[in-house]
């Protein structure tokens, strides 16, 4: 659900100003007006689906041995729970580091994405191939991965975070990457960078999928507006010829 938000988002921003077959323009004068596209995607993606990734997030702990965290039934009833005992600042729980974070990494990813586009499409004059499209989208993947990581973890201890600590041991998110920083060090920011990598794979392949999915609905598009104007000049040049016809008739 989250990437179609994100899709949409991106189309609505950035398609209106490009009519291009591809997910990206190449071109180097695009990079920013894609990151800025991403970027923008990011943040309405988030706040549209925040209070989910809240309760998806605390589902994933919830083993029935974790005291500290009350126990839900089903979506609905964590999200009435949590409301309850938490209020809205509970459902956004995270809310700056996860906007920060998905801000920064669709913004840096569709970069990347375009940067590694272009690099690749060097010396090419037919149009990039699937296997290269998924190769642009990992390394985006990846780089965004090292970038991002430290604000992924203090947005999951956020959220984890809840009224039935005896002590609620981050602020915010200063004060997490803070804390963290002195009390276990620099690489426990990097802590779950290794499964990070390898779902990389993940979104590359989505995008390949989107890409070659929507070149193809485009170039269909493309085909039935060339049809429908060719039939147009045909029905145009056959009511000419009729006028014609007609005039002459009647002279």
């Amino acid at each position: 659900m989250r990437q179609v938000v994100l899709f949409l988002f991106f189309d609505s921003f950035f398609c209106q100003r490009s009519q291009t077959s591809s997910l990206m323009m190449s071109d180097s004068k695009w990079q920013w007006e894609n990151a800025t596209a991403g970027a923008v995607a990011g943040f309405a993606t988030v706040a549209a689906v925040h209070p989910l990734d809240v309760v998806r997030t605390r589902f994933q702990v919830d083993d029935g041995r974790v005291l500290n965290l009350p126990a839900y039934k089903n979506t609905a009833h964590a999200i009435l729970n949590i409301a309850r005992l938490e209020g809205l600042k509970g459902l956004y729980a995270g809310f700056f580091p996860a906007v920060l974070g998905s801000t920064v990494s669709w913004g840096l990813y569709f970069f990347f994405y375009s940067r590694a586009k272009q690099r690749y499409s060097k010396n090419r004059d037919e149009k990039l191939s699937p296997g290269l499209h998924l190769a642009s989208a990992a390394e985006a993947g990846a780089l965004v991965c090292f970038c991002t990581n430290p604000i992924w973890l203090v947005k999951t201890r956020l959220q984890l975070q809840n009224p039935l600590h005896q002590t609620r041991p981050y602020s915010g998110l200063y004060d997490a990457v803070k804390t963290i920083m002195r009390e276990e060090g620099w690489r426990a920011l990097y802590k779950g960078i290794v499964p990070s990598l390898f779902l990389v794979s993940h979104g590359a392949v989505q995008f390949t999928a989107y890409e070659e999915l929507r070149k193809v609905i485009v170039d269909f598009k493309a085909k039935q507006r060339k049809e429908d104007c060719e039939s147009a000049d045909t029905q145009l040049l056959v009511g000419i010829l009729v006028t014609d016809v007609k005039l002459r008739h009647d002279c």
